[in-house]
């Protein structure tokens, strides 16, 4: 199978404008809404992952998060100090420690979950649900290749 044709160099240089005004505006959104938890963006990242995917060993957890574990443990110390996380040991791996979301943490996750959905919906207004569909597919691709 040929590799797909790269746009043209117009094209791309919109397509990197468009991308970088949409990221500097949802970065903007995402710093707002989490400034108001009183947690730092790492923070409420790793409530987001271990809310959408449940308890998770820590090297799982830094890989998801594009971290060491080195600063992954001095994250998931702060959140537990925070009564947001709890380590737990692994069923079956001694050697290997688990974090999960607190009851407050969980809390926490819906409450800015909720947040997340709302600016979706927002978004989705402006796009049929074919486009929102398609939308969709293209993010999960562009995301595969990142």
């Amino acid at each position: 199978m040929d590799a797909p044709e790269q746009p043209q160099a117009p094209e791309a240089s919109r397509l990197t404008r468009l991308l970088i005004e949409f990221y500097e505006k949802f970065s903007s959104w995402e710093h707002g809404v989490v400034r108001e938890s009183g947690l730092t963006l790492p923070q409420m990242h790793t409530l987001e992952i271990l809310g959408a995917d449940g308890d998770l060993r820590m090297t799982e957890l830094a890989a998801r998060m594009g971290v060491t574990t080195g600063s992954l443990t001095v994250l998931v110390d702060r959140l537990e100090r925070g009564g947001y996380v709890a380590r737990k040991p692994h069923e079956t791996d001694r050697r290997s420690i688990r974090v999960g979301l607190t009851e407050e943490g969980a809390r926490l996750f819906a409450e800015h979950h909720a947040l997340h959905e709302r600016l979706t919906g927002e978004l989705l207004c402006a796009l049929s649900p074919e486009e929102a569909a398609q939308f969709a597919g293209l993010l999960e691709r562009l995301s595969a290749c990142l």
